[in-house]
């Protein structure tokens, strides 16, 4: 099983999250690459700290949307997203070069996430600015458009299930506007990763329980106490004998 989380989001002068810490813990590092958050320096250090704990590292582009962290739906054409796409990731590409290492997979940020999720139509969009660059393995929500826009491209494709968000019964992410919608207890979230890894299922809001396909486990770094909660997420994996190594 993968550990991935989301980093580099720090931008200019603001800091976000304990980048080295939680670099520390993971497996898969999901690296902002200057649309929602992040810049330059900060994509090239996030990458250079990641190659020397021998993260696998992965492209993170989102919709060009600084102010509201790229968790806005943007109306934009297909054309547009194919360029939007291969700009950002290959920004990060040229960051891991310089850091001496590769970049693996490609994740979508935010909103960008859930709609190329959604639609055919973006996610192809999507999944074309991933492939003009490199056959790049493509990390999304199992089911989804994304992930059969990617297959169809012939990308290689991992499944993604979130650690802290609660589920609605269809499979769904609840809302982040909603109330519950991200879990703090660590304890909540450890049993539900487990489930999830050994399982295959996880509890839903109402307390049935949904199917998922977990190839890798997301941790998100701006959940108050990520890191401590990124350790007990990852103890708590060992303890049940689920290996932890990078799915890309």
């Amino acid at each position: 099983m993968d550990l991935n989380a989301d980093l580099g989001e720090s931008y200019g002068a603001w800091t976000a999250g304990d980048d080295e810490g939680l670099l520390d813990v993971v497996t898969s590092a999901n690296v902002a690459c200057g649309f929602h958050a992040g810049d330059p320096v900060t994509m090239l250090r996030t990458c250079r700290a990641a190659a020397a704990r021998g993260v696998t590292i992965g492209a993170h582009p989102s919709y060009p949307d600084l102010v509201g962290f790229g968790r806005r739906h943007l109306d934009v054409s297909a054309e547009e997203l194919t360029a939007l796409t291969l700009y950002q990731v290959g920004a990060l590409d040229a960051c891991c070069r310089a850091a001496g290492t590769r970049l693996a997979y490609v994740k979508p940020h935010g909103a960008l996430y859930h709609d190329v999720s959604r639609s055919p139509a973006l996610a192809r969009a999507f999944v074309l600015g991933v492939a003009e660059l490199a056959p790049l393995a493509v990390l999304g929500p199992a089911g989804s458009e994304l992930l059969t826009a990617a297959a169809d491209l012939g990308l290689p494709t991992a499944c993604e299930v979130f650690a802290d968000r609660a589920y609605r019964p269809a499979g769904t992410l609840v809302p982040r506007g909603e109330p519950g919608a991200v879990l703090e207890d660590s304890d909540v979230v450890a049993e539900r990763v487990v489930a999830m890894a050994t399982r295959g299922s996880v509890s839903a809001v109402d307390g049935s329980e949904v199917r998922v396909v977990a190839d890798s486990i997301c941790l998100h770094s701006d959940t108050p106490g990520a890191v401590a909660l990124a350790l007990r997420v990852r103890a708590a994996l060992e303890r049940a004998g689920v290996e932890l190594s990078p799915f890309a």
